[in-house]
């Protein structure tokens, strides 16, 4: 794990962090939500994330254990590598109450009617800064592996990311009327996803070798496809865009089918 991997890996990640600032500046000068857009865009990460993680990260996975632990027990360090991770966010999603879970999605125009949000607007802003160290160390370790399959991961978090920042500027707003600061916090937000990769550095660096690796790649897949499942599709049906939100998850599929067959 080169110097100049990890720098290319941490400048992925901070970049999809960041996006939670996207998210905010829509959030602070649209009139009213694109409900159309976040659907498709939710629905899209979506399919980007299922369809990498099972055709591309679990089978690489899969091959490196295999090849050093033999079938059986390879598979049994990809089958607790894979649900390693989903467990890994289940309790962080456990940890964080349903009021201000970010991932809890609602429209702008319901958040803006409910005045109990001001109140809780920094809370949301924590709790989104909570959850998206995983994703970081996701993204960061994904890197690790090549590029083909960063870039995609990094698009696809990044665009998931936007509605949070939505989620985070809207009570921060209502809570301090600025919109400065909600801007502000919905972006400073965003820099828990690349401190979750430097840390993930700091850890992996010394022990890195194939297994850990592989173990890793099984456990961002987990995450990936619990994020997708339980908080991806879900808001989107939530906008109430649930075929926008499959289209958008089909061509995911696709494009990610094909950028992965051209890169051959």
């Amino acid at each position: 794990m080169g110097i100049e991997n990890a720098g290319t890996a941490l400048a992925l990640t901070l970049v999809a962090g960041l996006s939670t600032g996207v998210g905010s500046l829509i959030a602070l000068l649209a009139k009213r939500t694109n409900t159309r857009f976040l659907c498709a865009s939710l629905g899209f990460s979506a399919g980007v994330m299922i369809y990498i993680s099972f055709m591309e990260m679990m089978p690489a996975a899969q091959q490196e254990l295999i090849q050093i632990y033999g079938r059986k027990s390879g598979m049994l360090y990809l089958i607790f590598g894979f649900f390693g991770g989903m467990g890994l966010i289940t309790l962080i999603d456990f940890l964080i109450p349903e009021s201000t879970n970010p991932h809890e999605m609602r429209g702008l125009e319901e958040m803006n009617r409910e005045t109990t949000l001001r109140r809780t607007g920094f809370m949301v802003a924590l709790s989104i800064t909570l959850h998206n160290f995983p994703e970081g160390i996701a993204t960061f370790t994904s890197a690790l592996n090549g590029l083909d399959i960063a870039i995609p991961i990094a698009v696809a978090i990044a665009v998931h990311n936007i509605p949070e920042g939505i989620a985070v500027s809207v009570p921060i707003y209502h809570a301090t009327g600025s919109r400065k600061k909600a801007f502000a916090y919905s972006f400073l937000s965003g820099l828990s996803e690349p401190l979750g990769a430097v840390i993930a550095y700091l850890f992996l660096m010394p022990c890195w070798s194939p297994t850990v690796g592989a173990i890793t790649m099984s456990a961002v897949s987990g995450i990936m496809v619990f994020i997708s499942l339980d908080e991806l599709l879900p808001s989107a049906r939530k906008y109430g865009e649930h075929h926008i939100s499959i289209s958008g998850l089909v061509f995911g599929m696709i494009l990610m089918a094909m950028s992965l067959y051209l890169l051959q």
